[in-house]
């Protein structure tokens, strides 16, 4: 039923990973009470469905059954599941992979990990799947809009020095990106904002404050109206690149959230958002060898 190396998690199946939940210090009832409760998108005949087929254990690896009464403080280890999910006509790509890393090239439209209405279709999935890796895990993340460039720890036991490159930014990122061209707005040049959350829990956006982040950008090419450019951020908010480049008023082109939210219908991948990650360059930890991946997707002509 679980994993007999690690009795707390039930083993990876089918390249997903199982989700956790913490139960409150007090509660009443049954544990299938709070489930419910706690995430009602599942419906409690489901949660029961699902417990029958030993697909709920807790932190000890133990079976919960509707019928178990509550434990606070317990973790409660669970397969996440879809009814039906979005198919995607698009391909990752393994650029590079040894002991401890993989470098994937993603597509536009694909999440890097599983949320919302995406699970097996998600970058993280496919390739735990397809290279069988159940502990590979992403070292950071891009928009599910966003193509390029992802790099991934094979194994937990070497995670934390390649996290520590990104916490100590000690890795060099640059995106291409299409955005209209005014000549008005002078480049090369640094963007520092504070950015929060905005009152649309999936949007960002520039507020009053110390700055939070920096981005660098310069002009590669310009075309009538359009321009190529190369952001370099030195921070890595959510959606940085997106909001620096539209409070320019230069919004990324096909650019679905900002300056105004403009998502296509489900299906429709006619307008890619322009933006690729295209390279990344650090030192290796490891083995001091010097690291530099180059996305091999594009994006559209100008014009």
């Amino acid at each position: 039923m679980h994993n007999p190396h690690h009795p707390h998690v039930l083993p990876v199946r089918d390249g997903v990973s199982p989700s956790c939940v913490v139960l409150p210090t007090r509660g009443q009832g049954s544990m299938l009470d709070f489930l419910v409760q706690r995430l009602p998108v599942v419906t409690r005949e489901q949660w029961c469905q699902r417990m029958h087929a030993g697909d709920v254990v807790d932190e000890r690896g133990q079976p919960v059954v509707p019928e178990r009464p509550f434990e606070g403080g317990l973790r409660l280890y669970y397969y996440r599941s879809l009814p039906a999910e979005p198919v995607l006509p698009f391909f990752e790509t393994v650029l590079y992979q040894d002991e401890h890393l993989v470098v994937a090239d993603k597509p536009h439209f694909m999440p890097v990990t599983p949320s919302g209405r995406y699970l097996h279709n998600t970058l993280l999935v496919r390739l735990k799947r397809q290279l069988g890796l159940p502990e590979l895990s992403p070292l950071h993340r891009i928009d599910r809009d966003t193509a390029g460039l992802v790099l991934l720890s094979v194994q937990q036991r070497t995670r934390g020095v390649y996290q520590a490159l990104f916490r100590d930014r000690q890795i060099t990122k640059h995106y291409d990106a299409i955005a209209p061209w005014r000549a008005d707005v002078a480049f090369p040049r640094d963007h520092v904002s504070r950015l929060e959350e905005s009152p649309q829990f999936f949007r960002m956006h520039e507020v009053p404050g110390e700055p939070n982040s920096h981005t660098h950008m310069q002009v590669l090419e310009v075309a009538g109206g359009w321009a190529r450019y190369r952001l370099s951020p030195i921070t890595g908010k959510r959606h940085q690149l997106r909001v620096h480049m539209a409070a320019l008023g230069l919004p990324l082109r096909n650019d679905p959230f900002y300056p105004v939210v403009n998502d296509p219908p489900e299906g429709d991948y006619s307008r890619p958002l322009q933006l690729l990650a295209r390279s990344l360059e650090f030192v290796d930890p490891l083995t001091g060898v010097a690291r530099h991946f180059e996305s091999e997707r594009t994006l559209l002509p100008l014009g």
